[in-house]
């Protein structure tokens, strides 16, 4: 329960940072523009890490190592596959030089993370109680 706590501040945290940065020009400029080479490596980052992510998602959704899919391993595969997304827009933010793709990026990370934290925590809760019918 505690890391579900830790993982819905970091949520919020990612939305709070889109909005100061979304309202601080010159700081933004200053994140979305380094030297080239730093960008060429945010990029290629961003971009690893969106392969990874996305792989992750397909191998949580279609199952994984489990013969049966649960519920949770679900919602995290989902989580995974908008994390990857996000990344994606990080990448492409940083590749055209944009700040929009990277507020973007953070609200897509910020706000699939706090909801899919508030599904796990729900599946959780119904996991416990049972299925009542």
């Amino acid at each position: 329960m505690r890391l579900n706590l830790v993982v819905l501040a970091a949520g919020v945290a990612a939305v709070l940072a889109a909005t100061v940065l979304g309202g601080a020009g010159s700081l933004l400029d200053a994140v979305v523009s380094p030297p080239i080479v730093v960008r060429a490596a945010l990029v290629g980052v961003s971009a690893l890490a969106a392969l990874v992510l996305l792989g992750r998602a397909l191998a949580a959704l279609g199952g994984g190592d489990a013969p049966e899919r649960d519920m949770a391993t679900m919602i995290r595969g989902v989580r995974l596959a908008f994390l990857a997304v996000a990344a994606i827009a990080a990448s492409a933010g940083w590749f055209v030089g944009h700040p929009l793709l990277l507020v973007v990026a953070l609200v897509i990370a910020g706000v699939d993370v706090v909801e899919t934290t508030f599904l796990l925590i729900v599946a959780r809760r119904h996991r416990i109680d049972g299925p009542r019918g």
